[in-house]
């Protein structure tokens, strides 16, 4: 608990630009839980680095991140937003939970199998270990929630597993943290390929819309989804294109899927792609301008900026101390 409130922690890697799946997926459900929740979000920049990244364009994503999420509508103010690499901590508390996780807990986890297939010249240490890490960013704030899609809950488990095992040891020094899926637009599918979800590292651009594409682009992008050879709007298991573009719109205008076939009977999948893609493009149309409002204001991000790794640092302070002295570690003086 933090100001009376249970803790809520999330965030998303600091590599290229946001897509509409992370935007309705996450990022737009977390814009109201502080209202019921402590929220900490971080740019998980250390994350990001299982992948090679340039470092230049690496530190201007992370800012690029930071902007998207206030952007968004979560206000810095009210939740603590932060880089993950300025927290010393992340990487202190994972040393300590890699002693106390498994070799076969980490051989299950799903992620790992598929990254290291995609990235075959760079299977190294720190993608194996990454699970652990997520751990600790967790379990360093306390969380008693925290929002994940469907292919996150593995992670989650592992997490839940590790505290429960330190725990058993040395008391109650970790919150078991709950997993929290949104209903809605919980994991938005590729335009190119509606059986992937959509991924800001897709080969093909037009599988998928960048919070940043501008009006032209997204609805280009949407014309060219695939569908299938059927005309009537309608959601169904066997549609799964017109399924994908249907979560979309129903996220996006609030209109239920019922509603939604009414409003496109009889019209086909020209005139739906079309409305579908200028409703997306005026839900990102605020975001994109209070987005270059944010990056224009330098001294306002980087006072926004300190302030919350200042927040995020004491956090984690409490919670690295206890466990240093749970496991025996001397005590710093400094």
């Amino acid at each position: 608990m933090l100001n009376g409130k249970q803790v809520l922690y999330s965030g998303m890697q600091a590599t290229g630009t946001l897509t509409l799946g992370n935007y309705l997926g996450a990022l737009k459900n977390w814009v109201n839980l502080n209202e019921e929740y402590e929220c900490i979000y971080g740019v998980m920049d250390l994350h990001s680095l299982t992948v090679r990244q340039e470092p230049a364009a690496f530190r201007k994503n992370a800012r690029s991140l930071y902007a998207l999420y206030v952007a968004a509508g979560l206000d810095p103010e009210k939740n603590c937003i932060y880089y993950q690499s300025h927290v010393s901590g992340h990487a202190e508390l994972s040393w300590i939970l890699g002693c106390f996780t498994y070799m076969g807990e980490l051989n299950r986890m799903t992620q790992f199998k598929d990254k290291a297939l995609r990235h075959a010249e760079n299977v190294n240490a720190g993608l194996y270990t990454y699970p652990v890490l997520m751990a600790a960013d967790i379990l360093l704030y306390q969380a008693d929630v925290v929002p994940v899609g469907v292919d996150q809950k593995q992670h989650l488990e592992i997490t839940r597993d590790i505290a429960q095992r330190f725990n058993a040891v040395y008391g109650d020094v970790f919150t078991i943290p709950e997993a929290c899926i949104p209903k809605a637009g919980a994991k938005i599918m590729s335009l190119q390929d509606p059986q992937k979800k959509m991924s800001k590292s897709d080969e093909n651009a037009n599988a998928t819309i960048l919070l940043l594409d501008d009006k032209d682009t997204v609805i280009r992008k949407f014309k060219r989804a695939v569908t299938d050879s059927d005309t009537v709007v309608r959601y169904g298991e066997d549609k799964p294109g017109i399924r994908n573009l249907m979560d979309i719109y129903s996220c996006v205008t609030g209109k239920d899927y019922a509603a939604i076939e009414k409003e496109f009977e009889g019209r086909g999948y020209g005139e739906f792609k079309l409305a579908t893609g200028e409703a997306v493009a005026d839900e990102l149309a605020p975001l994109q301008a209070r987005y270059q409002e944010l990056m224009a204001d330098k001294a306002y991000l980087d006072g926004m900026i300190q302030r919350n790794d200042e927040k995020a640092e004491g956090y984690a302070r409490k919670t690295l101390r206890k466990v240093q002295k749970k496991v025996g570690l001397t005590e710093r003086r400094f």
